[in-house]
């Protein structure tokens, strides 16, 4: 009787922790990290309106199990970046990164082998990691100097080749050349540029999308 009831204990401390450890697993949902700039933290927007929280509600009304961590902080640098994401990889475990980085180095006048030795960290930092990474092409105007202009437009398809990591040509396509897009300073878009924006990215986040649609 004695061994009887010591082996239904054993099976039922097993189901239990069989049970637990299902129920863990159901509640933990695949992040898309958002490592950006202003452009992607809602500078000068009402909250809830910008590109990233339209790709939540597109997220939800695919009924998709991925959600999203949005660690964009207005005036963010590469360098800034660099620092912060091996945190972020450790706390959230995204299954995708999605780097829009670039932007102030260039308004600081930073030197473009700078950025490109910041960003290919944190491209290799997150491959390693195991995620899947989305780089998000930034231009400048060309009254930075047609040089710079030029070696920062390349800069972005050069790493995505280089790395073999999905590439979005030009984060601002459709909006960079429309003033009414934009807010006063002229710098940042305002709420109309947020569906283009999000169409953008949306696009280029074709490949992942059947992952999109289950856990992966």
């Amino acid at each position: 009787m004695r061994i009887q009831l010591l082996s239904s204990n054993k099976f039922i401390t097993g189901l239990f922790c069989l049970l637990m450890s299902f129920s863990s697993w159901a509640q933990v949902k695949p992040v898309i990290l958002i490592l950006g700039d202003s452009l992607s933290a809602e500078y000068g927007l009402p909250r809830g309106t910008g590109w990233v929280n339209l790709l939540e509600g597109q997220l939800s009304k695919d009924k998709s199990p991925w959600s999203v961590f949005n660690a964009s902080i207005s005036g963010e640098t590469s360098a800034g970046g660099v620092n912060r994401l091996p945190n972020i990889l450790s706390q959230k475990k995204p299954g995708i990164v999605l780097i829009e980085l670039g932007a102030n180095d260039a308004l600081r006048g930073l030197p473009v082998s700078q950025t490109e030795a910041n960003l290919r960290k944190m491209i290799q930092i997150s491959k390693k990691s195991g995620a899947r990474v989305l780089l998000c092409g930034i231009q400048i105007p060309s009254n930075y100097g047609q040089t710079y202009t030029k070696q920062f437009k390349e800069l972005y398809p050069q790493l995505a080749k280089q790395e073999q990591i999905e590439l979005l040509p030009f984060f601002l396509e459709g909006v960079a050349t429309k003033p009414e897009l934009f807010q006063a300073d002229r710098l940042h878009p305002n709420v109309e540029a947020q569906s283009v924006i999000f169409k953008n990215v949306w696009g280029s986040m074709a490949p992942y999308s059947s992952l999109l649609k289950k856990l992966p």
